[in-house]
């Protein structure tokens, strides 16, 4: 199955922290990293008393089953000092399942698609800069929504380049 995921941080040197958790993606066994999108700094959603985020989204392909897929990240969440402090706060890393596939999930784990990620432009951007007509299970364009999310401030960090990883 291809996954679409969420990277996002806003502790600890959050730039970082994304590189390395691409790093392990592509290193972790039975998923492939496909390709990633550029790394972007956002506002944050939720209480506004706390960092800019970085954030960013992968595709991989994994050959397991969805919660085996999220467990995995739940799993390099904790490997990477996961902190959540309180609802939509500050997180060393989080790690979301955007899509997978054409597939709808909904248990009180997993929902797949993402409930939010129509509503915020650190996902749409980032996942339409690697899959430009990428779709919702229903067959919605993703693209539709960038409109109503413009005003939601997001800017590509240029000092850091992470093409490196897929080789």
């Amino acid at each position: 199955m291809q996954a679409f995921i969420g990277l996002g941080s806003n502790l600890d040197q959050p730039a970082q922290r994304l590189i390395s958790a691409l790093c392990a993606l592509q290193r972790m066994p039975g998923l492939q990293l496909l390709h990633h999108s550029r790394l972007y700094r956002s506002a944050p959603i939720g209480p506004q008393d706390q960092p800019d985020y970085v954030n960013a989204v992968a595709l991989v392909r994994f050959a397991g089953a969805a919660h085996d897929l999220l467990h995995t990240l739940q799993a390099l969440e904790l490997a990477g000092g996961r902190q959540r402090l309180r609802h939509w706060g500050e997180r060393t890393l989080d790690l979301d399942i955007l899509l997978i596939d054409d597939q709808c999930i909904n248990t009180p784990d997993l929902q797949v698609p993402h409930p939010q990620m129509v509503n915020r432009a650190f996902v749409l951007q980032p996942l339409l800069e690697i899959s430009p007509h990428a779709l919702l299970p229903d067959g919605t364009s993703l693209g539709s929504f960038l409109e109503q999310v413009r005003e939601q401030r997001l800017s590509p960090l240029e000092e850091l380049d992470c093409d490196a990883l897929i080789e």
